[in-house]
Formats: structure tokens, sequence, C-alpha cells
């Protein structure tokens, strides 16, 4: 478990960092690791079925992970609280978040059942559709317990006990693999479900994760003499609406993020069935390595939040900057990697000449962009810590969906440039988005006290 505690230089940062973002980080390959399972499982189904688990995914995670993006103002409250020793309060926010989660699932779900028709019927192979159709059903059932391991998630991260999610991370993909195994095919006497059994086989580990992560979070309260439940905190509608300030405009960064890699799958799909395989073999790829920063992102955010709350603003400012180096540092080894090796990264989900010649270049784009996916991100992070959510609403807004996406559908559509053009604009968009979020950044550490 991470305690606050006043400047401990350079070396004693990097490795507070490095104790929150390694765990955090295996936590975020984990939750990737769990869709590109239930890929590469389904990959003997077919490019089709492929490309409907892809679709299905990229219509699923804006709604949802909108819901997730609710329960980020955790990150600021918890670890404030936590940097300032009043450990109480972080149980109070913890409360609050359950209920936001609670309330919000049954929406999204109604949101996501209304929306599959449409989106997974206008210009797509009708076989890809209605495949998608069946694995987002049985998916979308899972709502709930992800947005309760959310909260539970946020809460741990922000009292520093990191260790429990990457046990619940690493150990739910063997409860998927499991499912995948049993359910896609049919083996061992249960129903062969094809892409259903992979939606549903999703929906278990997440049950699993939630629990894992209540256990754990419970553990945490007994150790201080506070029970959990015992002691469970009523709606507080102050602390609700502050979570919802912070919160509203972080779901509205990660929706605006997740929905242009959503839109540019939808008109990948537009391409065909090859293309689209393809495009979700590279989306996967950079997904992945995107879940290293990520996590290297929240780490910023619980540390920033920490020497916020501890009013140590020189110690905020460090880990913030350090958590930026690591994060450059380790995307330019995956870019020289999608370079080098891009076949053989394709090749572990399908030896398709089609797909994997659909693929390379891809791959080349996707490398092209993983610095500043980066260093976008791990920004991210850090301006949450100081409280400023807003910024990287704005930078999603201008980056992706006025300059990015329109220069690639112009590219792919109207350039005849394909899968190619697309991805451009998707590399230009996030060149962009990680200039403005540095540059804001910067001006943070000018005046460190300072509230977005």
């Amino acid at each position: 478990m991470i305690h606050p505690e006043r400047s401990p230089g350079v070396g004693g940062e990097l490795r507070a960092l490095l104790r929150l973002a390694i765990p955090v980080a295996l936590s975020e390959v984990g939750w990737m690791t769990m869709t590109v399972v239930d890929t590469v499982m389904v990959g003997g189904l077919g490019p089709r079925a492929i490309g409907a688990v892809g679709l299905g995914n990229a219509i699923y995670y804006a709604p949802s992970l909108f819901g997730i993006g609710l329960l980020l103002g955790l990150d600021t409250l918890v670890a404030r609280s936590w940097g300032a020793g009043e450990y109480d309060d972080c149980h109070r926010s913890l409360a609050q978040g359950v209920y936001i989660a609670a309330a919000i699932s049954p929406l999204l779900m109604l949101l996501i059942f209304a929306i599959t028709p449409w989106f997974s019927s206008h210009g797509v192979d009708p076989a890809v559709a209605r495949l998608t159709r069946s694995y987002l059903f049985t998916l979308n059932w899972g709502t709930l317990p992800l947005l309760v391991y959310g909260a539970f998630r946020r809460y741990l991260q922000g009292v520093g006990s990191v260790k429990p999610i990457a046990f619940a991370l690493i150990s739910a993909n063997l409860v998927n693999l499991a499912g995948d195994w049993l359910l896609i095919y049919g083996r061992m006497g249960a129903p062969a479900l094809g892409v259903r059994g992979s939606a549903l086989s999703t929906c278990f580990a997440r049950v699993y994760m939630a629990a894992v992560l209540i256990g754990a979070a419970w553990l945490h309260e007994r150790r201080r003499g506070h029970g959990l439940f015992y002691h469970w905190p009523r709606p507080d509608w102050r602390r609700l609406h502050a979570l919802f300030q912070l919160g509203l405009p972080a779901s509205f960064q990660i929706v605006l993020e997740v929905a242009a890699f959503g839109t540019a799958t939808i008109f990948a799909a537009h391409l065909g069935p090859i293309p689209l395989a393809a495009h979700e073999i590279a989306l996967n790829c950079a997904a992945y390595t995107y879940m290293v920063p990520l996590g290297i992102s929240s780490a910023a955010a619980v540390l920033v939040g920490h020497a916020m709350g501890a009013g140590d603003p020189q110690r905020a400012r460090r880990a913030g900057w350090l958590a930026l180096a690591l994060a450059v540092c380790f995307m330019a080894s995956t870019a020289v990697l999608f370079l080098t090796a891009a076949r053989p990264i394709i090749h572990i989900y399908t030896f398709d000449p089609r797909v994997v010649a659909a693929g390379v270049p891809i791959l080349a784009l996707a490398a092209a962009f993983q610095i500043f996916d980066g260093m976008q991100t791990v920004a991210t992070g850090a301006l949450r810590g100081v409280g400023d959510t807003r910024m990287p609403m704005f930078a999603n807004l201008i980056g992706y969906w006025i300059i990015g996406l329109p220069v690639g559908l112009i590219l792919c559509f109207g350039f005849h440039r394909g899968l190619s053009g697309l991805w451009s604009g998707l590399t230009l968009a996030l060149v962009i988005i990680a200039a403005i979020l540095v540059r804001r950044l910067a001006r943070h550490w000018q005046k460190p006290c300072s509230i977005a």
C-alpha cells in the first residue's frame, strides 16, 4: 500500500510511481487481454466473426465507458483525501461512486439496446451485422458489474492499494479464457454459442472482477477498524455534485476518444470484411500497447492527487513529468516493434493472407502515433490529479472530431486511400491532442496550486 509522503526526491518519486504504475499497468494489460483473447478465440470462426466482435465492442464501449468516466472523479477526491490523511472521506466518496454506478447502468443498457440495430445494419455485411447484434445483446448484461468494478477500482487506486486490482484483472483473464474455450465452440458438453459465447464469458469475468475488488475494499477497511458495509454512507448530494463536476468532462473525453475509434471501425466495416478484420487487429494491437501508458496515467493521477492533497505542488510537478517520460520511453519501444514485427504480430490473430497484407501498413501507421498516444493519456491523468478534466475533453473534440476524423474520411473515401487514409486521420488527431495537453500541463505547473 502506498502512503502519502512529503517530497521524497526524484529517486523516491520514481520508485513511488513505479510501485503504483506497474500493478496498474498490468491491470490495464489484463483488461485489454480480455478483448484480445476474445478476438483470437473467435478467429477460428473466420474474418466475419473477428469483424463482428470488433464492431460490437466499438458500439458497446462508447456508452459504457461514459459510465466509467463518471467515476473518474474518484481519482481526484479519493487521492486528495488520502494525501490529506482524511481516510473516512475516501470511504464516503466510494459510496457515492457506487450509487452512480447503480443509477447509470440501466440507462446505459437501454441506450445500447436501442442503438445496436442502427449501427450494425447500415452498409455492413449482413452476416457481420447478424453476429454483431447477437454478441452485443449478451455483452450488455455485464454493464452493472463493469461499473461496480470501476467504482471500487478507483477507490483502491486512490488509497494506493493497487495489487488487488492487478490480481483481479489477470485472474479474470483465466475465467474469460475458460469461458471462451467452453462456450464458443461447445466443449465438454457446453452449447456452441459462437460469438455470443464469447460475450457471455466476458460477463462472467466482469462479475468475478467486481467481487474480487469488493472483497479487497472490505479487507482494506477492516484493517483500519472500519467495516465497509457496517458504516456504509448514505447519498451525499454535495459529494455527488462534486463527482459529476469532475466526472462529466472526463466521461465526454472518453466517449469522444472511444467513439472516434468506434466511428473509424464503423466506416472500416463499409470497406468490407477483410479491411474490417485488418482494422480490428491493428486496433487491438494499438489498444494493447496503450494499456501501459494508461496504467502510468492512473498512477500519475493518484500521485499528483496525493501531493496536491498534502499541499506539496513541487512533488506533484515531479510526479507528472516523470510519468510522462516513462510513457514516452515505453511507447517508443512499441513503435519499433510494430515496424519490425508486423507480420508475426498479425499471425497471432490470423494467417489469412488477405488480412495480413491489409494489416501490415496499418500497423506502420499505429507505430507512427505510439509516442503521441502515450503522451496524451499520461497528460490526461496528471491533469485529473490537479482537478482539470475539461481541457482533455476539448482537446479530444478538436483533435478527433474537428480535424482527425474528417481528414481521415476525406482521405479514405474522397481520395480512395481506404483504410490507410482513415488511420492517417487518427494519427494526425493524436499528434494534435498530445500537443494541446502537454502544453496545458506545463501551464498548470507554472501555477501548481490552481484547479481548472
